[in-house]
């Protein structure tokens, strides 16, 4: 398995593999963090963002509106 097929079946995400893997950048990704909006675990001084609440802050996203 390749290390993207693996980071993709994580069941939690450092904040660089979430960034990866999304699209997101790092900026991004610890404001929504602290804005509540996404979820995170700490694990010694690594942050965790769960796979489960990734996927439900992209959906929860707008729409693009490209025309």
């Amino acid at each position: 398995m390749s290390e993207v097929a693996a980071i993709a079946f994580a069941l939690a995400y450092t904040i660089a593999d979430a960034a990866k893997v999304s699209g997101i950048g790092r900026t991004s990704l610890y404001e929504a963090i602290g804005a509540g909006k996404l979820e995170a675990r700490k694990a010694g001084n690594r942050t965790l963002i769960p796979a489960e609440s990734l996927r439900a802050f992209l959906a929860s996203l707008p729409a693009a509106d490209i025309r």
